[in-house]
């Protein structure tokens, strides 16, 4: 990551968030689809990003220079769990949400929101400005209150989260997809426990987690494709990949009076009937989806 924030979604770490969207675009085209979301090709097409990202089924299980099959499953599969969980917690009377590191997100657009109901997403700004411009091209409009939070996570967000009508009095949900795999342990503390000191009681969190990550895998081919894919967007994967692994975000939840439940995404994979590739590497077959409650 830069010093501040501002990368876009071209290169850098915000690509992983096009590739995302990439990934969401595909499984919208698949028969039959986990979800649906009809916003993710625009903006592939309109980013010109310099490794190309399938937004078809027949294009990403055709590329051989990425396993983009087997990185699509997994997307779609954790998508669609944490689609699930908003919607119980609004169904639970829950009328705030925060996704944390939003990307190129879409859930304000395309999930069902009951009146009243207010959704933060907290990005850096160029990747907001991008996806504001793709989505109001398209004519989208948000089923809810959506407010764009322009922040870095590494400065006070809480303070630009407050100031966007986040009322910590109120209980949330929160949601961080796809983040904590990025972040070296100190941060996924800090982040962890300034949510915890933004939550009233009642509020939800729901993380990804995976204790063992790809390079440990054994899996020597995705790891290269993906060193390789990662190279081309000026990401340097070996910096996250090296990350000491034995961190417990769960754990850390309940020693901070939350109550916290975990499942393998692929086990979700299963239950939703669509496991996962034998060929996925190991940091996905063994990444945990959780779910917490603070009393």
């Amino acid at each position: 990551m830069t010093d501040s924030a501002d990368w876009g979604v071209a290169s850098g770490i915000g690509f992983t968030a096009l590739a995302v969207a990439g990934c969401r675009a595909v499984e919208t085209l698949r028969e039959p689809p986990l979800f649906q979301d009809p916003y993710a090709a625009a903006f592939v097409r309109a980013a010109s990003a310099p490794v190309p990202v399938p937004t078809t089924p027949q294009a990403a299980d055709g590329d051989t220079t990425f396993p983009w099959s087997v990185t699509g499953t997994y997307v779609a599969v954790r998508t669609r769990y944490f689609d699930e969980y908003l919607a119980c917690a609004v169904a639970d009377g829950i009328r705030q949400a925060v996704i944390v590191a939003a990307g190129l997100d879409t859930r304000a657009f395309r999930l069902d929101w009951p009146p009243g109901t207010t959704v933060f997403e907290m990005d850096a700004p160029l990747v907001l400005g991008f996806k504001d411009t793709v989505l109001a091209e398209l004519g989208a409009t948000p089923g809810c209150t959506r407010r764009a939070v322009a922040a870095d996570l590494r400065g006070d967000w809480p303070a630009a989260l407050r100031e966007a009508g986040f009322d910590p009095s109120r209980p949330a949900a929160w949601l961080a997809e796809g983040l904590l795999v990025y972040l070296p342990d100190p941060a996924k503390t800090a982040l962890l426990a300034a949510i915890d000191g933004l939550s009233a009681p009642g509020s939800l969190l729901a993380i990804e987690h995976s204790p063992i990550q790809s390079d440990r895998a054994g899996n020597t081919a995705y790891r290269d494709v993906t060193r390789d894919a990662a190279r081309d967007v000026d990401i340097d994967i070996d910096t996250i990949w090296s990350e000491d692994q034995g961190y417990d975000p769960v754990a850390w939840l309940a020693g901070a009076g939350w109550t916290a439940d975990a499942t393998l995404t692929a086990s979700a994979g299963q239950r939703y009937g669509r496991p996962l590739s034998p060929a996925s590497p190991e940091g996905m077959l063994t990444s945990l989806l959780a779910t917490a409650r603070k009393p």
